[in-house]
């Protein structure tokens, strides 16, 4: 039952129902966050294909960050006369086991962007769906009967305890502890981890101890990626209940305290994340509050979080009446980065009416600023952010900018005005990672051997795949952006700064358009002054000397420089890395781990870039349309 605001969000997935179908179950995947950065993700099918596949990832605290705390349940349906039937395929291969939804799974949506599984078996029908309550390291999975006939379902727990980017073929220091509280269990990794805790709500419930260990579950998507594959996992038993058309079955588990646990049923969780979903899409702007852009609205809340590492910061925080935010820059694997955090921040909070969630993170970052530069990205389970980019920090001032067009927030402007110096400051002197002002021509060159600096950041065994030390095109079309939206900010604050900053902004602009300009292409250099001299390959990065709010290029080389980005970077889908006919170019991502980085910026097609790409074909277009 879906609450008011998200009845018409059901997204349905269809297969034919053929081995070939089902095949394609397994290469399609769902995911269910916290807001601290922890999920629960796998595939439509069941089938687990790659380690970050479990069913539930706690975002614990330093040292540990996200960890596997219950990887798989083996559901089975058992009848009166004794009967049992897997809800999944256990198949046996020559490499290990896979597991797999197989024939029985009849049907899979989406609600409100929440899996639900319907299983049909024989004469049985039940619905499956998961849920993690907001900034909890808790995972609810609910099983509900759909026909008539009761039946006792049986749920085993499979665990490997190990961090998530740890290899599937991390020892498994089985047999766990195993304690029993009542009806309540709690798994023990050892170490300092906390305990995994479990309870089921139901009917005639139990829990039958039957310890026993699962050799060589098979990951193949890991396989195929070129990473350890096989993995083994343990049980403690398996828990059973009766289930009945008004009494549905519940495991929770969890690695939070009892009493966090007990506050909420799996009768009250639902309803209040509905209506926390519900609102988050009445608070977002009228225009996207049905549809397509309503699930957008709740795609995007997966990733502001709340760092689960990070007591001091949010001690720090609190304490002047403030909070910590960030932005997790993907699922799996990815942490949160300086870079996509300012990026995403208007689309993902200002324009899904999250300004307060903004104005959390912008002045997050800003007590993040060292040496004139905000961090690259925060590894996983540390406190230290790595500062390693020569972008981020310039996209911060992007950032400020949409956010007070989008509120007139002054207040954080003023606060953050002693940071926005330092960082301006820092880069006119030099900082680190070779990242400063070149005094001969007012640009601003970045590169250190060995180091990957700008968004094109592929990097595996110590080879940095596309260094593009010296001038960067977009590194530069950023700094003239900031300082033009600086230099505004202290002409309206008064500050004796602004003279300076404006001559800095035109000097840059004058040697960029001086410098950047490939003639022979008519389009612009990526890298100037590179270590091989001026870079002519043919990137998407140019298009930011147009798209942003101050575009550095001269107009009358907009239309030769989108003309070119038309013909030979533009997809159906997004912007290629690199253009065709390059020595370097790609034409597919695929491989292992080395193969796909040295193709993840030499061709790939990147859909961030669709949004740059449009505002530079608009500027064109308006700046045609007031000519004429």
């Amino acid at each position: 039952m879906l609450a008011t605001g998200t009845t018409d969000l059901v997204r349905t997935i269809r297969w034919e129902p053929t081995e070939a179908g089902r095949r394609q179950l397994a290469e399609k995947e769902w995911l269910v966050t916290n807001g601290l950065g922890g999920y629960a993700s796998g595939t439509l099918s069941g089938a687990l294909t790659r380690r970050y596949h479990a069913y539930l990832v706690a975002a614990l605290p330093t040292p540990f960050g996200r960890t596997v705390m219950l990887n798989y349940i083996w559901e089975r349906i058992r009848y009166a006369d004794g009967r049992a039937v897997s809800l999944h395929n256990m198949i046996e291969t020559p490499g290990g086991r896979e597991f797999d939804a197989g024939r029985w799974l009849s049907s899979f949506r989406l609600e409100a962007g929440l899996p639900v599984w319907t299983f049909e078996v024989e004469n049985i029908r039940l619905e499956k769906r998961v849920l993690m309550p907001h900034l909890q390291n808790t995972t609810y999975v609910t099983y509900t009967l759909l026909s008539s006939e009761p039946v006792r379902l049986e749920l085993r727990p499979l665990v490997a305890f190990r961090l998530h980017e740890a290899p599937v073929n991390h020892p498994v220091a089985a047999p766990y502890g195993l304690y029993a509280l009542g009806d309540r269990f709690e798994l023990t990794p050892g170490g300092d981890l906390p305990p995994l805790r479990m309870f089921l709500y139901g009917a005639e419930k139990a829990f039958t101890v039957m310890p026993e260990r699962f050799d060589n579950a098979v990951y193949t998507l890991e396989q195929t990626r070129g990473y350890e594959c096989c993995g083994d996992l343990w049980t403690p038993g398996y828990f059973r209940c009766q289930l009945m058309p008004d009494q549905p079955g519940t495991l929770v588990a969890s690695t939070e305290a009892w009493d966090t646990i007990n506050a909420l049923d799996p009768t009250e969780l639902p309803n209040a994340e509905e209506h926390r979903r519900s609102r988050l899409i009445l608070n977002a702007n009228r225009a996207v509050t049905t549809g397509l852009a309503a699930e957008m609205v709740l795609a995007a809340d997966q990733f502001v979080v709340t760092p689960a590492g990070r007591a001091e910061e949010a001690a720090r925080a609190r304490a002047a009446g403030d909070e910590v935010r960030t932005v997790i820059a993907g699922y799996h694997w990815f942490t949160d980065w300086g870079r996509d955090t300012m990026i995403s921040l208007e689309g993902l909070t200002l324009c899904t009416g999250r300004q307060r969630e903004a104005g959390y993170i912008l002045r997050t970052f800003g007590h993040y600023v060292r040496d004139g530069l905000i961090p690259n990205m925060f590894p996983e389970g540390t406190k230290e952010g790595l500062y390693h980019t020569a972008d981020a920090t310039l996209w911060f001032f992007h950032a400020i900018h949409r956010y007070l067009l989008a509120t007139g927030d002054r207040a954080t402007l003023r606060h953050l005005l002693p940071k926005l110096k330092s960082i301006v400051e820092h880069h006119m002197k030099g900082t680190r990672f070779g990242i400063g002002v070149d005094a001969a021509d007012g640009l601003l060159r970045q590169g250190e051997e060995g180091v990957q600096l700008t968004w094109m950041d592929a990097k595996v065994d110590g080879w940095v795949v596309t260094p593009r030390r010296g001038k960067a095109v977009e590194i530069n079309a950023l700094w003239y952006n900031a300082l033009m939206l600086f230099a505004d900010w202290l002409r309206e604050e008064g500050d004796p700064m602004a003279p300076q900053v404006d001559e800095a902004a035109t000097r840059a602009r004058e040697s960029f358009n001086a410098r950047f300009w490939y003639d022979e292409g008519g389009y612009l250099y990526d890298v100037i002054d590179g270590e091989h001299g001026n870079d002519p390959a043919c990137r998407p990065n140019q298009v930011f000397a147009i798209s942003l709010d101050h575009p550095v290029l001269d107009e009358s080389r907009w239309r030769s420089v989108f003309d070119v980005v038309r013909e030979r970077l533009v997809t159906p889908v997004g912007l290629r890395s690199l253009a065709p006919g390059h020595r370097d170019y790609k034409a597919q991502y695929y491989g292992d781990l080395r193969a796909r980085d040295a193709a993840y910026h030499q061709g790939t097609v990147w859909a961030w870039l669709v949004g740059p790409g449009a505002v530079h074909g608009a500027r064109l277009y308006r700046a045609g349309v007031e000519r004429g």
